[in-house]
């Protein structure tokens, strides 16, 4: 996994965080996928986070796009 700058890294977190953002959306912007995604949130977050996060997303419909009725960050080409 690549290097980060702080602001990327803020704003990847934050979209890691947010139910509308998918994995998809971060894998468009940043090019991490769903698994890079995870690891990247355990080594930045406090273990009692991580897991709040894990909690709040596993199984999460909107985290993912193929389930998620959102249209917010997707192309018209990708519908």
């Amino acid at each position: 996994m690549r290097t980060f700058e702080p602001e990327e890294l803020d704003r990847i977190i934050e979209m890691a965080w947010e139910d509308r953002t998918t994995f998809e959306a971060i894998h468009h912007q940043f090019g991490l996928s769903e698994q890079e995604v995870i690891e990247l949130m355990r080594q930045s977050m406090k273990a009692s986070s991580f897991r709040m996060w894990r909690k709040r997303v596993s199984g999460r419909k909107t985290k993912h796009q193929a389930t998620s009725s959102s249209t917010r960050f997707r192309a018209k080409c990708h519908k």
